[in-house]
């Protein structure tokens, strides 16, 4: 059994592949004890720092629950709710909460702060999401995948569709490489990973017997898929001449039932981290209608409400794995 006490969860590749498999281990182990009330408190008395400097909903509940159910107490810093990086820099912050907390959550934008925070607390740090990474989410996600697929991850093909630039499409593409499945990213170049990105996972692939397709062609990349992922194209913040410019980019890269019929799988499973725009139910989703007149975008509701057990099991594992990542570093 990998020994993860206090090391930081901060970006996929910083864990081998029995690590992963370890953590994925110990999630279901977890979800097992508490759905069965027979869960044991392995961080009774310890003390939680959450930093959000991104609003939440998934992520903040996950670890406050999962604290709670382990015995911890947290203590959530909202985007105003701390000096970080405006009148104290992220390594002072680090020290000081390090002097107070067990554990440090960071959800926020570069990849660089939460790799400060990690070298300066002094106690484990988690990285909630950056701009580069989101690697609770891909624990929640594998999960979700063994449970419904009954197979192992190196048994698995599974294609990431649309804007591919960011933390989903960077932490899908390694997360799979690292566990051996068959990974594609389905997206129009200019919204394909990096460079470099694709180098870590094609070296993890070595490893691993992962196969990787990056490509534009929406056919080639889903045919024969058993999980079909997405994510949203438009934020908050950004202006609405970004939002008719991408989507008109991303169009065809929908994942509709068009899409769905040319995997030519007939149990395909779609996923989604969330929030996802597939109605108009949301002030973001009006917004977007009325700048291209599209009613759903990255995915359609009826895509949506056809997957909702898996996508929302897909939320309430996010959960189980927090907890898996604090037990397994912080635990007694």
């Amino acid at each position: 059994m990998p020994d993860l006490h206090k090391r930081h969860f901060l970006k996929e590749a910083d864990f081998t592949r029995d690590e992963w498999a370890y953590l994925l281990d110990l999630s279901a182990e977890l979800k097992q004890a508490k759905r069965e009330r027979r869960e044991q408190q392995r961080m009774a008395g310890r003390n939680i720092a959450l930093i959000f400097e991104k609003t939440s909903t998934r992520t903040r509940c996950s670890f406050e629950v999962a604290a709670h159910d382990q015995g911890a107490h947290c203590t959530y810093l909202d985007p105003a709710g701390s000096q970080l990086g405006h009148k104290e820099s992220v390594a002072d912050t680090a020290q000081v909460l390090g002097k107070i907390y067990d554990g440090i959550e960071y959800r926020g934008f570069g990849q660089e702060r939460v790799e400060t925070l990690a070298r300066y607390a002094g106690v484990p740090v988690w990285n909630g999401l950056t701009n580069e990474w989101h690697p609770t989410q891909m624990l929640a996600d594998q999960l979700t995948i063994r449970e419904y697929l009954g197979r192992d991850l190196d048994q698995v093909s599974i294609a990431y569709v649309g804007d591919a630039r960011y933390n989903m499409g960077n932490s899908i593409l390694v997360s799979s490489a690292l566990m051996g499945s068959d990974v594609r990213i389905v997206a129009p170049e200019e919204f394909q990973p990096a460079a470099d990105v694709v180098l870590q996972a094609r070296q993890l692939a070595d490893g691993s017997g992962a196969q990787i397709t990056i490509t534009d062609d929406i056919a080639a990349g889903v045919k024969g898929a058993d999980i079909i992922c997405t994510d949203v194209w438009v934020s908050m913040g950004e202006s609405k001449d970004a939002w008719v410019s991408r989507i008109a980019a991303l169009r065809d890269y929908q994942v509709n039932s068009g899409l769905l019929g040319l995997t030519g799988n007939k149990f395909v499973k779609v996923m989604h981290c969330l929030p996802a725009y597939h109605d108009l139910d949301t002030t973001v989703g009006r917004e977007v209608y009325e700048a291209s007149g599209m009613d759903a975008l990255e995915i359609t509701d009826e895509v949506f409400q056809a997957n909702a057990d898996i996508i929302f099991d897909e939320a309430g594992n996010r959960m189980h794995t927090i907890k898996a990542v604090m037990v397994a570093t912080l635990g007694d």
